[in-house]
C-alpha cells in the first residue's frame, strides 16, 4: 500500500488507486453529488452557477460527473457541457452523436478481420489433399 495525502483536506491516507481522496473526503462528495442531483430535479432550468452556489460545489466537479455519465441534464434544461473533440453542447457524456460515431468507425476500421483462408479440396488418386488459397 501506498500513503498519501488526501488532495481535499491534506491527511495521510493509504491510498489503494482510484481517487487522490481519503475515505471521509469521499464521502462528503458522495453527499455532495447526491444534494446536486436533488437540487437538479427541483430546479430544472437552473443555471450551471447557480447548482455550483447553491450546493457549494465547483462547476468543473459538476462536468465530471457529466462526463463520468454519473449526471445527465434533460434535453430541455438549458445546462450542457462541451464535446471533448468539436465543441459541440452535450448533456452527458464525453462525445457528441456524431464524434462517437467517428470514433466507433475509426476503431472498427482499425480492428481488421482476419480474412478466412479458403481451401481447395484436390484428389489425387485415393488420398485428398487441400490447397490454401488467398
Amino acid at each position: 500500500m501506498e500513503v498519501r495525502n488526501c488532495k481535499g483536506c491534506g491527511r495521510l491516507f493509504n491510498y489503494m488507486g482510484g481517487k487522490p481522496l481519503c475515505p471521509n473526503c469521499i464521502s462528503e462528495l458522495e453527499d455532495k453529488f447526491k444534494e446536486v442531483k436533488e437540487y437538479l430535479r427541483e430546479h430544472e432550468l437552473c443555471s450551471m452557477h447557480e447548482l455550483a452556489e447553491a450546493n457549494d460545489v465547483s462547476t468543473a466537479q459538476i462536468k465530471q460527473w457529466v462526463r463520468e455519465e454519473r449526471l445527465a441534464f434533460t434535453s430541455d434544461s438549458p445546462l450542457s457541457i462541451e464535446c471533448e473533440n468539436c465543441g459541440a453542447p452535450i448533456k452527458t457524456g464525453k462525445y457528441c452523436v456524431n464524434c462517437l460515431a467517428k470514433l466507433q468507425n475509426s476503431l472498427q476500421s482499425a480492428v481488421k478481420k482476419p480474412e478466412q483462408v479458403v481451401k481447395k479440396q484436390v484428389r489425387d488418386g485415393d488420398r485428398m489433399r487441400f490447397l490454401d488459397q488467398n
